[in-house]
């Protein structure tokens, strides 16, 4: 017998009838309600690809003020020697590894925004995420930032791939009640599941088990809500298998899993598929030990997963409609600890790669001698203007009701 635990564990996502149903569409309503004015524009087709640096990456050796006497003289073996770095301008340059992000640094698609954070940081993992993935420091704003944005760039015909997440489960700042989210980790393995084995869509058993929700009417409590989401995941798990069986990567990507899953992306984008949103995390940022080694194993992951991605998509003709941005809980502090690694701090850097980019280093340079709160970097650049940017400019969305208020955007997109 088909049971719900088989179809939902490939990925495809399944709304179950009860409370979760109940809020679902009492927020899908009352979005409704609120939003039935505002009309996407349909010939914007720009993609937007959030990279979550997980774990709260230490902007001071990624984008590194290496003219700062204070940088120096809190990092005895953290500190990166001037020689090592590939230098951008006004006394910064980029971590050694970051070889094919200089690279779009010269030529003129990467910008980098330092400084950013919010008000009254929260030092912990999981509350400082929540509030980046809410865009809202005060936690009262419903859903993820990015979940009410795909509200407002919904279209009649509903593309199932509007959203895409590269994972196990939807990220927080994708979630909404009215716009099922994919998530994947290998396109192979997603789809309806029966005894652990992906089932073709038109197999005997995915049919009766359509039938059978088919048979709870559109016009009852939830009905429309179910209908959706069901067919949503049958015509995703084709529609990735239909684009995966004809998409040929124009380069080699890295042997990781963040390579891996950002060539699903590429995969997405190339087979025009619809989707204006992708998601993607790479993980292991907690850097309080050892980071010298670990921190510059991120860099390079980062930056061979990001290179190989964007060449990809030039190669195929779709880069200039994506814009990559990266993003972390917070940065670390000044510094370094016992254990040659950095604890929890606050303002952290950036990157925005793209051609739609105008490069350039944006915010003011957090300042080292004027710590806060016992030796942190202080913030110099709300966070939510750098969504309001991408919101605003990238996406064509107004981002002042999606933000709970007016945030002026930054020049790194025009």
């Amino acid at each position: 017998m088909l049971s719900r635990r088989d179809f939902v564990k490939g990925g495809v996502a399944l709304v179950s009838i009860g409370t979760t149903a109940q809020s679902l569409l009492k927020g899908a309503v009352a979005f409704a309600a609120q939003n039935g004015a505002y009309v996407a524009d349909p010939n914007n087709k720009k993609i937007l690809v959030l990279v979550q640096l997980a774990g709260g990456n230490d902007g001071l050796n990624t984008v590194v003020p290496y003219t700062d006497a204070t940088y120096r003289s809190s990092r005895s073996t953290l500190a990166l020697p001037e020689s090592d770095l590939l230098p951008l301008e006004q006394g910064f340059g980029l971590h050694p590894e970051l070889v094919g992000l200089k690279g779009f640094w010269d030529s003129g698609k990467l910008a980098v925004v330092r400084g950013v954070g919010y008000p009254g940081q929260n030092y912990s993992h999981f509350k400082s995420m929540a509030i980046w993935q809410a865009g809202d420091p005060k936690l009262e704003l419903d859903n993820g930032w990015l979940g009410r944005t795909l509200e407002k760039l919904e279209s009649a015909e509903h593309d199932p791939f509007l959203g895409f997440n590269i994972g196990s489960s939807t990220p927080a700042e994708m979630r909404t009640p009215t716009i099922p989210v994919p998530s994947v980790r290998n396109p192979e393995d997603y789809g309806v599941k029966v005894g652990g084995r992906v089932m073709e869509t038109t197999h005997a058993r995915t049919a009766t088990m359509l039938k059978l929700y088919e048979q709870y009417p559109s016009s009852s409590p939830y009905g429309v809500l179910l209908e959706t989401t069901v067919e949503t995941a049958i015509s995703s798990s084709q529609m990735l298998k239909d684009v995966a069986a004809n998409y040929t990567p124009a380069v080699q990507y890295p042997d990781s899993s963040f390579g891996s899953g950002l060539s699903v992306l590429a995969e997405a984008i190339v087979g025009d598929l619809g989707m204006r949103v992708g998601h993607i995390t790479l993980g292991g940022f907690d850097t309080h030990n050892n980071e010298l080694d670990e921190h510059a194993g991120l860099m390079a992951t980062l930056d061979a997963g990001l290179t190989a991605f964007y060449q990809d998509l030039e190669a195929h003709g779709k880069a200039d409609d994506v814009l990559v941005l990266t993003w972390s809980e917070f940065g670390r502090r000044v510094q370094q600890n016992a254990n040659g690694g950095t604890d929890h701090g606050a303002g952290s850097v950036l990157f925005a790669l793209g051609k739609g980019v105008t490069r350039g280093l944006y915010g003011d340079a957090p300042n080292l001698a004027a710590l806060v709160d016992n030796g942190n970097v202080p913030y110099t650049t709300d966070f939510r203007r750098v969504y309001a940017t991408v919101i605003d400019r990238w996406l064509g969305v107004p981002s002042e009701e999606l933000l709970g208020a007016r945030w002026e955007p930054l020049g790194f997109v025009a």
